[in-house]
């Protein structure tokens, strides 16, 4: 993989790239060109997968997983901490990568690149303690307990909004448990899932523990779901994608972590200048394009007024800038579709009669036409687009509401139950809408986007935000299998 040109802003080699099957690289029979959203840039060339190169990843992870199977879990969390290892000897180099293959400012890659570290660190201590139990038995001569084991091979694909850390939220706990992978990552952010796993590749890893695939995914990642090799599956992305990698998987276990349009609710106790502070960071922060971003502000009537006026201070003092500037703290969305997006619910809601306060359009004046302002909008009613689905770009829609439970009816009534956050000083407020707050997240005083890594995230029953937990042990327990193992000691005892 030779270097011909060098971009002349991020200064990174431009490279052709092939897939990483059985611990080797290989060409493709076809690449496209890899751009960078903040500078319109070619970065790279990456493969585009067939069903043939994820037959092939899938035979080598099977190959693989019984390697993986048999050593011992203290062996394979000394192997996931060697990723760990990996990602920090890289970190400035990826972050760059990061930076330029999807877009994010370099400081905002720099945080992804340290918290995906970390990740596998956690994975790798949590392997350790990913036991069983002995449960009692009725009839006296017999023992019970569990042990737990890998499902197998592991198909994965993940999204471009965070290309390092929502991958590891899988490849660690994975490969930790036992199960061998096949990666399938988004199209637009390929490059930076090249990168990461060269960095990997210098491990002890097995050959074919990890298998990289690129490619469009109604071919390569439908491949991967339904290939009769891959024993089960993890995806992260739209709903509508979700539901068609569910039906596609059949019986196979998934582990689904689907969409959100991150409900904040302001109530009229709430510190509404701490408030309007950590919504505007969730609704901005990588340009919104957050799972768990505050994409809908409820705002109690109230305290509506001081708080609308906060938060267009906030988003007018965002810079949206080049990624590389040291003071932008937003860059451009990382495709065109999201761009669309954002023009198609911020015209709706304007239609229907909100009041657009602060941007609305994109920075002309900028490199690519990815760059959108920061957007404000107040007189959001629950029938518009921006209530009703997720929009995944730099928007703060504010509701206004009267009542408690009509707070709590307009946040429910959307069939998107990833996260949410409230803003209350009174501690039986709190619970009143934690326990009736459809989300399989509730953060108080605090915004929908906050997660911390061990802890477990995932879709509420009855939502379409995915099936499942992700986060800590919890991502242990979806990733293997617990297997129930009956003992009859009575003939022992009687010799």
């Amino acid at each position: 993989m030779g270097s011909n040109s060098r971009p002349s802003e991020y200064d990174l080699p431009v490279e052709e790239y092939g897939l990483y099957i059985d611990g080797e690289w290989r060409d493709a029979s076809e690449t496209e060109r890899a751009r960078s959203p903040a500078t319109g840039d070619t970065i790279g060339s990456v493969a585009r997968g067939t069903a043939e190169d994820v037959a092939e990843a899938v035979a080598a992870a099977g190959e693989a997983q019984a390697e993986l199977a048999s050593m011992t879990a203290f062996e394979r969390a000394d192997m996931v901490h060697e990723l760990a290892a990996a990602l920090d000897a890289e970190r400035d180099s990826l972050a760059r990568w990061l930076s330029a293959d999807q877009g994010k400012p370099l400081a905002e890659a720099r945080v992804e690149l340290e918290l995906a570290a970390e990740m596998y660190r956690d994975a790798a201590e949590n392997v350790k303690r990913a036991g069983g139990e002995t449960i009692p038995a009725e009839d006296p001569d017999t023992r019970i307990f569990t042990i737990r084991q890998p499902h197998g091979v592991y198909g994965v694909i993940t999204p471009w909004n965070y290309p390092v850390t929502i991958p590891s939220e899988y490849l660690g706990p994975g490969l930790g448990v036992g199960n061998a992978v096949v990666w399938v990552p988004a199209p637009s952010t390929s490059v930076i899932s090249v990168k990461l796993v060269e960095a990997f590749a210098g491990t002890s890893l097995p050959d074919g523990a990890l298998n990289l695939v690129t490619g469009d995914g109604p071919v390569v990642g439908e491949a991967v779901v339904t290939d009769p090799g891959t024993d089960a599956v993890g995806f992260t992305g739209s709903p509508e994608t979700g539901d068609l990698v569910a039906r596609n998987a059949g019986a196979k276990p998934t582990l689904l972590e689907l969409g959100g349009n991150g409900p904040v609710i302001v109530l009229d106790d709430a510190d509404v200048e701490r408030a309007a502070r950590t919504v505007a960071n969730g609704c901005f922060t990588n340009a919104g394009q957050i799972c768990t971003a505050s994409e809908r502000i409820l705002v109690h009537e109230d305290v509506h007024e001081e708080f609308r006026d906060l938060l267009v201070a906030h988003a007018a003092d965002v810079s949206l800038g080049h990624p590389l500037d040291e003071s932008t703290d937003m860059g451009p969305l990382n495709n065109r579709d999201v761009a669309e997006k954002m023009h198609d619910h911020v015209d709706d809601a304007v239609a229907q009669g909100a009041d657009l306060l602060h941007g609305g359009s994109l920075d002309d004046d900028r490199p690519t036409d990815l760059y959108y302002e920061p957007t404000v909008l107040d007189g959001v009613t629950p029938g518009m687009l921006t209530n009703e689905r997720e929009t995944f770009g730099p928007i703060a829609p504010i509701i206004t509401f009267g009542e408690y439970d009509e707070a709590i009816r307009i946040t429910n009534d959307v069939d998107l139950g990833l996260s949410s956050g409230v803003f209350t000083e009174t501690i039986s407020t709190m619970y009143y809408f934690a326990e009736r707050l459809e989300t399989g997240l509730v953060n108080v005083n605090e915004g929908s986007a906050h997660w911390e890594t061990h802890t477990p995230v995932g879709g509420h029953s009855g939502t379409n935000s995915g099936v499942g937990r992700i986060g800590g042990r919890y991502t242990i327990d979806e990733m293997s299998q617990v297997k129930n193992v009956t003992v009859n000691v009575g003939a022992d005892r009687q010799s």
